[in-house]
């Protein structure tokens, strides 16, 4: 062949070299070949090509290999060797004198950093601002095997520090429902010396397989370990900001070399998801605060006889965040009700502060001066201004009164006053809604002091609803404040014949699927037949 008369050269080549004939029969291998290839000159020369390397009979080596042999066009292949080799190589394959020419590089350290890399960023991808543990967890696994090991087991401390297996995978899809059936049941068996309880106690663990399967008790885990039969098994610790949260099992099934690089990934990895629990463990505890700051802000359960009223509020599901949203429900001296719905701008400390002074001042304001829904606006805009109160606000007071007349009839007067808010929504005894024709908003609070506040009245009947609500129940996101409206009244109709507890939580649940956008507050109120009314004493 051609290429003999450069033999000495190809046998000093620092890459592999070999040949083969037109009947795929190997003709020469060169010393830096034979040392990737584990066989020696004298089994591969001479030996048919397939036999020698069965793996590639089906593989993307072969494939291109016989392209060549058939067009007798050079290709260039890279691809992974299975057992007994289980390297990556590069092979550039030359057509010449009727069969083929291959120069190979052993390419795995390449090939095993590149995938450590795209594996860490599919990972990292997959942590980055997800608030979802469970859903993280169920996934991670996927995304470091096989790169790390062959099959693997996430656990997971819970909020009473109990560990719990939430995640598995292994590459073999086979054994995917004995891993699933291992994790189950294997913690229940795992005595204090296992590598699994040491790791939650923040020591990573490398063990052979048959030295954990001792130490556990008789059962179904021990069984399902042998049947799944790992050489070893790589514990480590999932540490976030001082604190172990959970431990990551690598299991090998072949004896796998864990060396440095290997271990330094894997903790790599370990402490990502330690992070990203933390991170979770923090959003929870910051969103409870911030729900019980919120409600503490906000109006305890309300009863009268002259109406059932109901209060719903639902915080943003994106952020743990207070913010500027509150409903108010109380009797003036005259005996009357009065409902408050507002909404301060911002989404903050600052906002729930001013939401908890501009509160106060309205109740304190109203309860003292009995006066009508225009009055106690105007009086709260110039409290604002005096007390240097620095912010803006919507708000909608609207109150229930009766004369002895209206009482006989069964009739209330529904009085209200819009400072820029939402205008309330009417649900009449039969189910039909009242028109918002004339129902505009006036001025937000925080503007100008002096300006004038109107009312609007109007006669309800027994039995009538009035919802009075914040944006978040009817906002989303590519749509406008009017399709939202459009949904809520829909559903008002829908719903305007159940108790008006089921017809909150029905509007919440159609309107925001309980994961609103924004914070949701809302007051109802439904009125019903009374007595004569008798003051302050009948709440």
């Amino acid at each position: 062949m051609p290429w003999r008369a450069g033999e000495r050269v190809v046998e000093t080549m620092p890459i592999g070299f070999m040949s083969a004939d037109e009947n795929w029969r190997i003709t020469y291998v060169n010393p830096a070949g034979v040392a990737v290839l584990g066989q020696t000159r004298e089994q591969l020369t001479g030996a048919d090509y397939w036999a020698a390397f069965p793996a590639n009979l089906d593989n993307e080596f072969g494939r291109t290999f016989r392209t060549c042999m058939e067009t007798r066009r050079p290709a260039t292949v890279e691809a992974f060797y299975p057992h007994p080799l289980n390297r990556w190589f590069e092979v550039e394959v030359l057509p010449a004198d009727g069969g083929l020419l291959f120069y190979f590089t052993d390419v795995t350290d390449r090939r095993v950093a590149q995938d450590r890399l795209a594996m860490l960023a599919r990972v990292s991808a997959e942590l980055a601002g997800t608030l979802d543990i469970d859903t993280a967890a169920a996934r991670i696994p996927r995304l470091i095997v096989p790169v790390l090991g062959d099959w693997c087991v996430l656990t997971v401390l819970d909020e009473d520090g109990r560990p719990q297996d939430v995640g598995w995978w292994h590459v073999d899809p086979a054994r995917r429902a004995l891993v699933e059936r291992y994790a189950a049941v294997r913690l229940a068996s795992m005595p204090v010396t296992a590598p699994v309880v040491r790791a939650l106690l923040g020591e990573t663990v490398l063990a052979q397989a048959e030295d954990v399967a001792v130490l556990m008790p008789a059962g179904d885990a021990r069984d399902l370990l042998r049947l799944l039969g790992p050489h070893s098994g790589l514990t480590l610790p999932l540490r976030g900001r001082g604190r172990t949260l959970g431990a990551l099992t690598l299991y090998f099934d072949g004896e796998r070399p864990v060396g440095d690089p290997e271990l330094a990934t894997a903790q790599e990895v370990a402490d990502r998801i330690g992070l990203a629990l933390d991170n979770v463990r923090l959003f929870a505890q910051q969103r409870q605060l911030a729900e019980e700051l919120q409600r503490s802000l906000l109006t305890g359960a309300f009863t009268h006889d002259q109406a059932e009223v109901v209060v719903r509020y639902t915080p943003a599901a994106e952020a743990a965040r207070v913010g500027g949203d509150w409903y108010d429900a109380f009797l003036q001296p005259s005996g009357s009700t009065m409902l408050v719905i507002g909404d301060v701008v911002g989404h903050d400390t600052a906002a729930a502060a001013a939401m908890g002074q501009l509160r106060s001042l309205l109740r304190g304001i109203a309860t003292y001066s009995d006066a009508g829904p225009a009055e106690v606006l105007r009086g709260l805009d110039a409290s604002m201004a005096q007390l240097q109160v620095s912010t803006y606000a919507t708000a909608a007071v609207a109150r229930f009164e009766q004369t002895p007349d209206e009482l006989a009839r069964g009739l209330t007067r529904m009085r209200w006053s819009n400072a820029g808010h939402l205008p309330p929504l009417v649900i009449h005894p039969d189910g039909t809604l009242a028109a918002l024709a004339d129902w505009r908003g006036e001025l937000l609070l925080g503007v100008d002091a002096a300006a004038a506040r109107g009312e609007s009245v109007v006669t309800l009947d027994s039995g009538t609803t009035v919802l009075l609500f914040t944006d978040g129940l009817i906002e989303r996101r590519g749509d406008d404040l009017d399709g939202g409206m459009s949904r809520l009244r829909a559903a008002a109709m829908e719903l305007a014949g159940e108790p008006l507890d089921v017809l909150c939580d029905e509007l919440v649940e159609r309107l925001v699927h309980g994961q609103p956008e924004d914070d949701v507050a809302l007051v109802a109120i439904r009125l019903r037949p009374q007595q004569l009314p008798g003051g302050p004493a009948a709440d």
